[in-house]
């Protein structure tokens, strides 16, 4: 059998720059390229900041006004950014706003990080809010100073 090309592996990630993206639509269910990072330039997420902002992140997006709609949030394995799977009823311009709003709370996010118990979660030790606060204000500086029309460009 001769696998077929997955949609993501037909993007050049040479020329794809931080942003939101949408990657895919699958029958109802969007899926969005939150682009954190520019990939293949060496700057990856570390596994602590990537995990800590996947709980935060996961945690108010699915708390959001659009929590219903949400299907499914958590980082690429290549650790340049996450993938946000959202119901086609919410309009692009409702996921930007919403993402900026939870990006925002992790921001300013006292206490403890969401999902930090044992119980909760198969590596609990490995959670750092400072890490994923410096990922969210990172990413909320680029989505505000940027363009969002979710398409991918060829640079």
């Amino acid at each position: 059998m001769k696998p077929n090309k997955i949609e993501s592996f037909k993007i050049n990630h040479d020329t794809l720059t931080e942003g939101i993206y949408i990657s895919r639509k699958d029958g109802d269910v969007v899926t969005y390229d939150l682009r954190t990072r520019r990939p293949n330039m060496g700057d990856y997420m570390d596994n602590v900041t990537m995990h800590t902002t996947e709980h935060m992140i996961a945690t108010y997006i699915r708390s959001s006004e659009i929590g219903e709609s949400v299907i499914y949030f958590g980082p690429m394995g290549c650790r340049t950014g996450f993938y946000l799977l959202v119901r086609e009823a919410v309009s692009p311009g409702k996921v930007l706003e919403v993402l900026k709003e939870a990006l925002k709370l992790v921001i300013n996010h006292t206490g403890e990080v969401f999902g930090a118990t044992r119980i909760e979660c198969g590596n609990y030790k490995e959670l750092d809010l400072e890490k994923a606060q410096l990922e969210c204000g990172r990413y909320l500086n680029i989505l505000e100073n940027k363009e969002n029309d979710f398409i991918y460009k060829e640079n």
